[in-house]
């Protein structure tokens, strides 16, 4: 087959062309607006935080609904993951929310790998994103995403500093998605204590290179309320569902007996702030950047695991058959050795078996030898008792017979002797 010799032109300068009248392209964001709100949207949450601090609160007033909620105890053995999907609707566009709750988060003594099952779930998500690019005929349209698309990192007020645990976890997260730490209960510190424990938690996040997720400052239309925004994380909130009447209306607020701290008044707390910027300005910028971002990462070494890489203009194109055979002969090469492996290791055990079930019979064998030197002893002596005591009988019969003979000797003499003086005496 003859090769074709294909000359490749250089790309030409972009011209701007002035159009005579109306085409009707100026509609695409009106038909892309029109195309998402028909599909819907779907947008994963995932809190991590110990147990009653306050995540399914939050939750709650965050949407304001109430979604179902289980009790837990401070008692799990270990850290599992359990999502919960809720099909939310406003004006006319659908929302497919996922609310992942890590319980039993920091209930154990031991520590060191809570972060490990939080981790593996971020993984396996993207894992199942993965395959469903990679299927041959893929339904991506239709696709019920489960990437987390932000983690709420919930932080005790302590006033303080941050725990060791909380420094590892959200230093393996920082890479795998979108973090936002909070600051859990800040009715529960005085607003000194919090500003100067907001200063402490950034610097323990910098100096240990934790990266936070910055609000974007690319898009003019939302520079200066991001970059405002960006300075007051973390955001101290405060979370409830309750009703307080507060001169003539009803707010959401928690009463206390020295007064009622309100989750709305931004005097108060961040939750307006935390609102704003995570479900009215960013979210779609959330949900691009696990795209782009986090799910790319991963994506790219997981690629780069099984052999893909990119094309180089100083290398050879991009061959996947290549790849494919390439990995095709690694893989059975590695199928060889696992059976050379396997064999020797079986010829082995084989072996170690026959000189262990021999070294049995060995020893079988003495032990039958021995039991039968000590039968054969032992009817050597039977047999010496026995005639032994053959031997004993005959004399003692011997003897039996001599005293009965006697004894009958006696007897005759003394009925001779009886009768010989009854003669006498009547002579």
């Amino acid at each position: 087959m003859a090769t074709v010799d294909v000359d490749i032109q250089p790309t030409e300068e972009k011209r701007t062309l002035t159009l005579r009248g109306h085409v009707g392209f100026d509609s695409l964001p009106d038909q892309l607006v029109s195309k998402s709100v028909s599909q819907g949207f779907c947008f994963n949450i995932l809190c991590v935080g110990e147990t009653g601090i306050g995540k399914s609160s939050l939750m709650n007033t965050l949407f304001n609904t109430t979604f179902e909620n289980e009790e837990v105890n401070h008692f799990q053995n270990t850290v599992y993951l359990r999502p919960r999907t809720y099909n939310l609707q406003e004006s006319n566009v659908d929302l497919k929310l996922t609310i992942v709750d890590t319980v039993g988060f920091g209930d154990q003594v031991n520590k060191e790998e809570s972060y490990k099952p939080i981790v593996d779930y971020i993984d396996t998500q993207f894992e199942h994103f993965l395959q469903e690019e990679l299927k041959i005929k893929r339904s991506l349209h239709n696709y019920h995403d489960t990437r987390i698309h932000i983690c709420l990192y919930f932080i005790s007020p302590t006033g303080h500093s941050l725990k060791s645990l909380d420094l590892v976890t959200m230093k393996k997260l920082d890479s795998k998605v979108n973090l936002i730490p909070l600051i859990a209960k800040a009715d529960t510190i005085s607003k000194c204590e919090l500003q100067k424990f907001k200063i402490k938690i950034m610097s323990e996040l910098v100096s240990n290179g934790v990266q936070i997720y910055q609000f974007p400052t690319d898009d003019e239309a939302v520079t200066e309320i991001n970059s405002t925004m960006n300075a007051h994380m973390p955001f101290a909130v405060v979370g409830t569902c309750e009703e307080v009447k507060v001169g003539n209306k009803l707010v959401r607020a928690r009463q206390y007996p020295w007064g009622v701290v309100q989750v709305e008044n931004e005097s108060h707390c961040d939750f307006v702030k935390l609102r704003e910027m995570l479900i009215r300005v960013n979210m779609e910028d959330l949900r691009e950047q696990t795209h782009t971002r986090h799910y790319e990462l991963y994506r790219r070494c997981k690629l780069e695991e099984m052999g893909f890489k990119d094309t180089d203009t100083d290398t050879q194109p991009f061959s996947l058959h290549d790849v494919y055979v390439a990995k095709r002969k690694e893989f059975l090469a590695e199928l060889q050795r696992s059976e050379e492996d396997m064999r020797q290791m079986f010829v082995n055990k084989v072996k170690e078996t026959e000189a262990e079930l021999k070294e049995r019979e060995r020893e079988l064998h003495e032990r039958f030898e021995q039991l039968k030197r000590v039968h054969q002893e032992e009817k050597r002596s039977l047999e010496q008792k026995r005639r032994e005591l053959e031997e004993e009988m005959n004399s003692f019969s011997r003897r039996k017979v001599a005293a009965e003979a006697l004894q009958a000797h006696m007897l005759q003499s003394s009925i001779t002797h009886t009768i010989k003086k009854d003669k006498d005496k009547r002579n």
